[in-house]
């Protein structure tokens, strides 16, 4: 029958988003009177929509999000953040004009949330972005360089469009893992744009990587193009939290 061969072949060749609607568009097809070329048209679109579907759901998986955030549900009523700002950050622009992006603030005031959200909406525009936590981060450059293989990690994250390194300052870094750090930033510089999460104001970041020096440079590096967003030190999150602490006996 030839509509089994025909879908067997489109099987055979992974046209899975044409196969998916052929029969719906065959007799829809028939009912309108489409031309040929009028179908051949709808089933290439089908095709075209699940490929870039696939596309994206692969960018989202290999992008390595711990959870999936966007603007709807962030709630700027409860920050002190630019709505304006962030919805033009949003829009990707940033990434073009390789400039970095800065978020400063205290736990729980949706550092993480914006920081994935703008990269997650990339990713959904074709582009490709890397999440890490930088703490890990350090501890996968300095397994690496003792394995012998040090900068194959730094490489992959240049290839990225965005990279997302998260939680700078929640725990201090070794030396070796501060100097690698470092050069991962000296090499993104100007080429990948980042951004960063923060609880520390920037006088502060020596505290967590050791040398002053070292510091100053990456920091020079950083916010040579760089948006810094201050989202205060009040977190909603326990301000919204279902915890309530009982009231004491009188």
């Amino acid at each position: 029958m030839l509509r089994n061969d025909i879908l067997e072949m489109m099987e055979r060749l992974k046209l899975r988003g044409m196969q998916s609607v052929f029969d719906e568009l065959i007799s829809n097809g028939r009912k309108a009177r489409w031309t040929h070329e009028k179908t051949i048209f709808e089933l290439l679109k089908a095709e075209a929509a699940e490929r870039h579907l696939r596309s994206m759901r692969y960018r989202l998986g290999q992008a390595k999000f711990p959870v999936l955030k966007d603007l709807d549900n962030f709630v700027f009523e409860n920050s002190i953040v630019d709505e304006n700002q962030i919805r033009s950050l949003y829009d990707g622009g940033f990434i073009q004009e390789c400039s970095n992006l800065i978020l400063v603030g205290g736990t729980g005031t949706g550092k993480t949330h914006l920081a994935i959200a703008i990269a997650a909406h990339a990713v959904r525009k074709g582009y490709r972005a890397r999440f890490y936590n930088l703490v890990d981060l350090a501890n996968d450059l300095e397994q690496e360089k003792a394995a012998g293989n040090g900068g194959k990690l730094t490489a992959r994250l240049a290839r990225f469009d965005l990279v997302v390194l998260d939680e700078l300052g929640y725990l201090p870094f070794s030396k070796n893992g501060s100097q690698l750090l470092f050069h991962l930033i000296s090499r993104l510089y100007e080429q990948t744009p980042v951004i960063i999460t923060t609880n520390l104001t920037f006088g502060e970041w020596p505290q967590v990587f050791g040398d002053k020096k070292m510091t100053t440079a990456m920091l020079d590096r950083l916010t040579h193009h760089c948006d810094i967003i201050e989202t205060g030190n009040e977190s909603w999150r326990m301000k919204n939290s279902s915890l309530r602490v009982p009231n004491e006996a009188a």
